[in-house]
């Protein structure tokens, strides 16, 4: 970074948008613009705010925004350095059906969970997408899943206790996907889409957004062997964490 960054930045106090937002956009985008490179360091957060005539706080709350989104990271005594964008996404095919805890397995990131919701329901909207009876009981879990401590997406799954009824008795924590084949019941395909959408601020807040941040809406449908759906799922997963790509053939 050839010039300071307090000079490449100008903030605001006729607005009523808050000083780290405005610090946090305008990072972003000389970051899009690649006039701030990966592997640049960052002046320390004191050093930063005195140099703008704001709290450190301010600063404090960039930083830690930008960290969270994964643009930043910090290195011992180097400080607070960019993160190359590539490493900073999870780049994941479309190629073959796997959960998130395997995912994260395979990306060498630590999965963990936090349960939002569990309840054993019927629900007749449900049931029809299952092509199951009206009064059919379902697993339902809500939870908030993470790699290496950083949100990854918000969850709402419902699984079908008609098929598998050991599930009433799952462990939410874990992957559903093993417990599945651990009782002989492993999937065999689903039917995904995905399309693009904005958090609700419920959910902004959950994913450690500032700002309401785009992210990709997943639905999918899971099936055994034998055919019979035993999953449908609706994941919110944050945007600037997710590369998909695939393959086409000509």
């Amino acid at each position: 970074m050839n010039e300071p960054l307090h000079r490449l930045v100008q903030l605001r106090r006729d607005t009523a948008r808050p000083l780290y937002l405005q610090l946090e956009e305008q990072i972003t985008t000389l970051l899009q613009e690649k006039r701030l490179l990966p592997g640049t360091t960052l002046p320390p957060e004191r050093q930063l705010a005195e140099a703008l005539g704001v709290s450190r706080a301010t600063v404090q709350n960039t930083y830690n925004a930008l960290r969270a989104r994964r643009l930043l990271r910090g290195e011992g005594r180097r400080g607070t350095v960019i993160q190359p964008v590539e490493s900073s996404r999870l780049a994941t095919g479309m190629d073959r059906l796997k959960g998130f805890t395997q995912e994260m397995r395979e990306s060498g990131r630590v999965p963990s969970t936090r349960l939002l919701e569990r309840e054993i329901q019927s629900d007749r909207s449900i049931a029809s997408i299952f092509g199951l009876h009206s009064d059919a009981r379902f697993l339902r879990l809500v939870r908030v899943r993470y790699g290496d401590d950083l949100p990854m997406t918000v969850e709402s799954a419902w699984y079908n206790l008609d098929l598998a009824p050991m599930l009433a008795d799952a462990d939410p924590y874990g992957s559903i996907y093993e417990q599945l084949s651990s009782n002989g019941l492993s999937l065999d395909y689903c039917d995904q889409s995905i399309e693009a959408t904005m958090p609700a601020d419920s959910e902004s807040e959950v994913l450690g957004f500032s700002q309401p941040t785009p992210c990709l809406l997943i639905k999918r449908r899971s099936y055994v062997t034998s055919g019979v759906m035993a999953e449908y799922v609706e994941g919110l997963f944050r945007g600037d964490a997710y590369v998909y790509r695939t393959r086409l053939e000509v």
